[in-house]
């Protein structure tokens, strides 16, 4: 089977890259920040506001999250509803971030995530993805921008989505988030030695597909895996 894992910052880009991967190689892709993201949904919704380890517990025990596929589309179903839409609310994202940091809720993620993994040839993206999820992976990558270009494309996004905020808000919650991801105390968000590192702040996103399809080509082909 063929595995290949993407971390990286918030905002640099893993989701479209590894949708380029997968239909490049014809893998299964799978967000697993859609995961958390899910779960998050879930405690927002609950007006869950003060986190600790006996609230996650309890919340994530009424919580059943389901993966499904509309075509190479994933849909995030929780409790028979798909929340797909609502995935990147930006209070979903901050409470997705800080919801993840709590060992209940990453054992629910890694038994979703091994079970799926083991199950399809995959490209899965994440913040622990080349460490924790898929150590064994035929390829492992990191990517990452500078803060103000990955502020700058979430801006834009929201903007096209109708979300309102400013570029200060969206760059400090962005820094705040890379801030827990990197120094958290389960699984934080590091670079592997052996990862691929791509910076892209300088590259569009076809350039930065093309150059880690490149680099997941060699890599697989010395390994005898295409």
């Amino acid at each position: 089977m063929i595995k290949i894992a993407i971390d990286g910052l918030s905002g640099s880009g893993k989701g479209t890259l590894a949708e380029g991967l997968a239909k490049k190689f014809n893998l299964k892709h799978l967000d697993t920040g859609a995961i958390f993201r899910a779960i998050a949904v879930g405690f927002y919704s609950d007006g869950i506001t003060e986190l600790n380890d006996d609230v996650v517990e309890k919340e994530l025990k009424k919580l059943n999250v389901e993966i499904k596929f509309d075509g190479n589309a994933q849909k995030m179903i929780l409790n028979g509803k798909d929340v797909t839409g609502k995935l990147r609310d930006e209070p979903v994202s901050q409470m997705a971030s800080k919801v993840s940091a709590f060992p209940k809720t990453r054992e629910k993620y890694l038994e979703i995530v091994s079970e799926f993994s083991n199950n399809y040839d995959c490209v899965i993206d994440g913040r622990d993805i080349t460490s924790i999820v898929l150590p064994d992976a035929d390829v492992k990558i990191y990517l990452t921008a500078d803060d103000r270009t990955r502020a700058e494309r979430r801006h834009k996004e929201n903007l096209e989505k109708n979300i309102p905020s400013t570029f200060d808000e969206v760059l400090a919650n962005l820094q705040e988030r890379d801030y827990r991801d990197t120094h958290r105390d389960i699984a934080p968000l590091i670079i592997v030695p052996e990862a691929f590192v791509v910076d892209n702040t300088n590259l569009n996103i076809e350039q930065t597909i093309n150059h880690c399809v490149k680099f997941t080509t060699e890599t697989l082909r010395k390994n005898g895996k295409i």
